[in-house]
């Protein structure tokens, strides 16, 4: 079974598209709480909610060598039914490439992995000639800056940089375990990509606190099928404990878990609901 196969098995199971992101700042973790405590919780509150996690890895190596082995911890303790997406954006030259694959894949366990492609198809097929797992492409991100670069017209056809990469991540789908990241404050390109006829599967953050419009990524997202993607949502669910929800702080016994919980239901109820419409 293959990524895209275990999250479709699980989406189904779940009713959900909601992918939590797991961006662990110990500045914003409830008082008396620690950091493991604080993540095993949220997989704990959210695992019926969820069709996968997406653990991003820059917030672990910033702890050194223990968020490293919190990370590995993390992912096994997730259940196996669950695909976790390593947020990790790898890209570089062939044999570096085939480093970073194998501590990802094999070392780490993850299912999936965003990676960058501006190094070109050498530097990312280490991770796409793995069958069974999952490959995210950046294409167009979510962050104001995105324009800097993807934005540009390109080639004889004149047309912006993140499609070329979109139309090319489609010819390295041989596998069929390609997708692209699309950020949710952008959806009138993911229409696009999706009017040029591009197919592969979308990651679409930037839902929650980047104000991505979910009505309209979804809408402008969804394949020909009505689906087609993954919505994550990172600090509006994680964080959700500092509003707390009908003037509880969050912060009574089981009362960040409860605004957790809360958070990601909502979510996902929103994103359901939207795409039946």
């Amino acid at each position: 079974m293959n990524f895209f196969e275990k999250y479709l098995l699980l989406a189904e199971k779940n009713n959900s598209r909601l992918c939590v992101g797991i961006d662990p700042d110990p500045s914003r973790i409830p008082p008396g709480v620690t950091m493991r405590e604080f993540l095993l919780s949220v997989v704990e509150s959210t695992s019926d909610l969820v069709c996968s996690y997406k653990p991003n890895i820059a917030f672990f190596e910033r702890e050194g060598i223990e968020g490293i082995a919190l990370l590995n911890e993390l992912i096994t303790i997730i259940p196996r039914e669950i695909p976790v997406i390593l947020d990790a954006k790898r890209g570089d030259i062939g044999h570096t490439g085939e480093a970073y694959a194998t501590a990802i894949f094999d070392r780490m366990n993850a299912d999936a992995v965003t990676v960058n492609p501006y190094l070109g198809r050498d530097s990312v097929s280490p991770f796409f000639n793995r069958p069974e797992k999952g490959v995210f492409v950046l294409c167009k991100t979510s962050n104001p800056g995105s324009s800097d670069f993807q934005d540009l017209l390109v080639g004889e056809s004149n047309q912006p940089l993140f499609l070329h990469v979109a139309r090319q991540a489609q010819e390295w789908n041989i596998n069929g375990n390609i997708g692209l990241v699309v950020g949710a404050t952008y959806p009138e390109e993911a229409a696009l990509l999706r009017s040029e006829g591009v197919d592969l599967p979308f990651l679409i953050p930037g839902v929650g606190a980047q104000s991505g419009d979910l009505e309209a990524v979804i809408s402008s997202s969804s394949d020909r099928n009505g689906g087609g993607f993954i919505i994550n949502s990172s600090r509006g669910i994680l964080y959700a404990w500092e509003e707390g929800t009908a003037g509880d702080p969050g912060c009574a016994p089981g009362g960040w878990q409860d605004s957790i919980r809360q958070a990601s239901e909502q979510t996902r109820s929103d994103i359901m609901a939207t795409l039946d419409r």
